[in-house]
């Protein structure tokens, strides 16, 4: 806990807030103001859980973006996977997963009806249950960026290895950069810098993003989760669009390395291929998948069950596609805390751990956007 507490410290947090928020009266003189997205889950948790949105200048803007992986799902994922668990198929999945509404129904309410619906912490649980149940079917659900993408790779060579025919994964994964240069070049999003996430970085490195940076002339700073990370990482930035720079800064560099995770980023190679895949609130963009490669066709449930993947149908009303692009923040919807709530959720903005909605309505309701 020293160790923590060390990033959480009332002082430096202070001293911090106090350089921002020079940094933002040296924008206003300029008659400027700057809009940036924190693009993780996890950032967009804490953001509002130490209520640093509210602790910045009136001219700084700081907006969630899609980096829930739950959320960023379309309800076709989800649509299949609800007809794969009525088919008598055995469903694994993450428990954020449960609660997401397809087009008509959940996984969870498909289990209440009887329907047999795994949660794991793992994906290896899935590799236990098969190896276990030779005679029943399993499907994993691969949801999720390059931070989860690595261990289900893990779990399909381990399939291979031990001949689990009645394996396979249905994948809905995603990649963050195609995702951030389809933010870059939005002018309904007029995104000027970002704040980019940490897990994912972990993975793909500090020099993934300086390509980006770049080409778009976007300021990028890699930052941790306490309430210092964020604070520095903020303030990284406004000095960058002060001194009209675009470049990478790691301030993740305790974990984050430049070159990345080398071995999970050959595992993720050797089994996986890019893709176009649809996202909510940001269409279909291309290359911003990964399906399994040929050779491991055996391990794709959509190629083992026939199934067509399509977008399905978003419930009336639910703007998380809007809210996941950064357009609106979640008490523009007008469902958020009235037909909408973590108990009776409409989108997945509102049932991930890592949704805006759901960050919003725990310890923002209320606060200015």
């Amino acid at each position: 806990m020293k160790y923590v507490d060390a990033f959480r410290h009332p002082g430096a947090a202070r001293a911090i807030r106090g350089r921002i928020r020079e940094l933002g009266a040296r924008l206003a003189e300029t008659q400027r103001a700057v809009r940036i997205m924190e693009v993780c889950g996890t950032h967009t948790m804490a953001v509002a859980r130490y209520a640093i949105r509210e602790a910045l200048p009136r001219n700084v803007r700081l907006i969630s973006g899609p980096g829930c992986p739950v959320c960023v799902t379309p309800p076709g994922y989800l649509d299949a996977a609800v007809a794969l668990a009525g088919r008598g198929i055995a469903i694994v999945t993450f428990g954020d997963m449960l609660n997401v509404p397809g087009s008509q129904t959940s996984l969870a309410r498909r289990r209440a009806e009887g329907a047999r619906v795994e949660v794991c912490y793992s994906p290896a649980r899935a590799a236990e249950l098969a190896a276990r149940e030779p005679g029943a079917e399993f499907v994993f659900l691969g949801v999720g960026f390059e931070t989860t993408i690595g261990p289900v790779a893990s779990l399909v060579c381990r399939a291979r290895e031990q001949g689990l025919g009645n394996l396979s994964v249905l994948c809905g994964f995603r990649r963050i950069l195609p995702a951030l240069e389809a933010l870059a070049q939005d002018p309904e999003v007029a995104v000027d810098a970002f704040l980019c996430p940490a897990h994912v970085s972990a993975v793909i490195g500090a020099d993934a993003y300086r390509p980006f940076a770049r080409r778009h002339r976007r300021p990028c700073v890699i930052a941790g989760f306490e309430p210092l990370d964020i604070l520095l990482g903020l303030q990284g930035i406004l000095e960058q669009v002060l001194a009209g720079e675009a470049r990478v800064d790691n301030q993740y560099a305790r974990v984050v390395r430049s070159e990345g995770n080398r071995k999970v980023q050959a595992l993720i190679e050797q089994c996986l291929t890019p893709v176009d895949a649809d996202w909510r609130g940001l269409g279909t963009l291309p290359h911003s998948g990964l399906a399994l490669r040929p050779e491991y066709a055996a391990f794709d449930a959509a190629v083992r069950y026939r199934l067509c993947v399509g977008q399905g149908q978003v419930p009336a009303g639910c703007r998380c596609g809007d809210v996941i692009k950064g357009k609106l923040t979640p008490p523009e919807c007008g469902l958020f805390g009235r037909a909408c709530t973590p108990a009776a959720p409409v989108g997945p903005c509102m049932v991930s751990s890592e949704g805006t909605c759901t960050a919003w309505y725990r310890y923002t309701r209320g606060a200015r956007p």
